[in-house]
């Protein structure tokens, strides 16, 4: 079977003032092409104090990226930046080809990697609000975003008379989705507060995109003994997109919720942290944090900001924080070493696992209690409960009952205050 041939991208970024982590920007923005099979055939850059109001870059930088993009045969240009209607507008009008900014693109991946009917309602209404503004001068970028942008798009630039059409068009999509993502997060509440109702601590992996997440979370349910609940991983940025809630139940009989949230990058579009909001906020009415770094990345402090600031963005605060730092093989660091609320490890070889479960015990089970219970003969159904429910540390008997001593939930010791021996 032929291979489909790969578009090739210039991209194209600005450098400001004191912007310390713009090298590291730019390979992330060839990063995000890759992800949607859009090779990076050429790079330009430019420093400035502010970005060109008109064309993003200066002039004498618009014609160097055209004559770059007819030397490398390129299909189109990335901007490292979301761009203004008008620069848009402009850009493809002198440089007459195909432009994608930061924002487009990562609606792309979005749109492509978006699985349930939740993600792809998010990832539709992040579009729509986008594109919005953006109706006139956007050309064939829309239809690479794919998804939720219906018919109405495909003969634009038929005069304002259309453009008013695709424009009503367009909000009473964005009307519609929002009514469906509003059902959506209704039932959503419902199964947090049967959740919350069981009683269960609630442990909520965040960080950035491919820090290694899904895959600690793949290696506390293989300790779980729980394999057939893995979630999807890869070594690609936003390879899941969906919130998976695992329940985990530990060898001492202890239980906890373990919930994978989508990964942050730097300059996500405003729109989408909007849009993905109901699905993080998993994460706001987390016990603990596991903030997931990748410590192999020079750049892990700066990823460490980004989600930080997007928690913060989302309401995400005063929820205690364990800091994982992962691929500590990959950074040549020593690990499984804990200290000061940080934990070393290697996820993918297993390495910390243990060490992580027993810093989770630490943190969300403070109120379990070990008592001494005796439990009459005829109230067998209680002692089922505590094997089932309890880490039951001994067992004996005697003439009144089963005697037990038990590690249990501050919940059930009260429950069970009256069989105290």
């Amino acid at each position: 079977m032929e291979q489909q041939k790969r578009d090739k991208a210039i991209l194209v970024g600005v450098q400001k003032q004191l912007d310390h982590h713009f090298d590291y920007e730019m390979e992330e923005l060839e990063n995000l092409a890759a992800a949607i099979d859009i090779e990076t055939v050429g790079i330009v850059t430019q420093n400035l104090e502010r970005i060109h109001a008109g064309t993003y870059v200066g002039t004498g930088k618009v014609e160097e990226i055209g004559l770059l993009f007819e030397a490398m045969e390129a299909d189109l240009v990335i901007f490292n930046d979301e761009l203004s209607p008008s620069q848009i507008r402009n850009l493809e009008a002198v440089l007459e080809c195909e432009v994608m900014d930061r924002t487009m693109l990562i609606l792309a991946i979005f749109s492509r990697r978006a699985k349930t009917r939740e993600a792809k309602l998010q990832v539709d209404l992040a579009q729509l609000q986008y594109m919005l503004p953006r109706l006139v001068g956007l050309r064939a970028s829309l239809s690479r975003q794919g998804g939720g942008t219906g018919g109405g798009f495909k003969n634009r630039g038929a005069g304002e008379t259309k453009l008013e059409l695709d424009r009503r068009k367009i909000e009473e999509q964005i009307s519609r989705i929002k009514r469906e993502l509003e059902t959506v997060k209704s039932q959503r509440d419902t199964q947090r507060k049967r959740r919350q109702k069981q009683g269960l601590p609630v442990v909520s992996l965040v960080g950035y995109t491919n820090a290694g997440k899904s895959t600690i979370m793949n290696q506390i349910m293989q300790v779980a003994g729980k394999e057939q609940k893995q979630v999807f991983e890869k070594d690609m940025l936003f390879a899941t997109l969906e919130t998976s809630v695992r329940q985990v139940k530990l060898e001492d009989q202890k239980q906890f919720l373990l919930t994978d949230t989508v990964g942050f990058v730097s300059k996500l579009p405003t729109h989408l942290v909007k849009a993905f909001r109901s699905t993080l906020e998993e994460a706001r009415d987390a016990d603990l944090l596991l903030h997931v770094v990748d410590v192999s990345n020079e750049e892990y402090r700066y990823m460490m900001d980004i989600t930080n600031k997007t928690l913060d963005q989302i309401g995400v605060e005063d929820v205690p924080t364990l800091y994982v730092f992962n691929k500590s093989d990959k950074a040549d660091r020593e690990y499984p070493v804990y200290q000061d609320d940080q934990l070393w490890i290697a996820a993918k070889e297993g390495a910390g696992i243990p060490e992580l479960i027993d810093q989770i015990k630490d943190r969300v089970f403070q109120d379990y209690q070990t008592l001494m219970l005796r439990i009459p003969f005829e109230q067998g159904e209680i002692v089922d409960y505590l094997n089932t429910h309890a880490n039951v540390l001994e067992t004996e008997y005697d003439e009144q009952g089963t005697l037990m001593t038990v590690e249990l939930s501050a919940k059930d010791a009260a429950r069970l205050s009256s069989y105290l021996h």
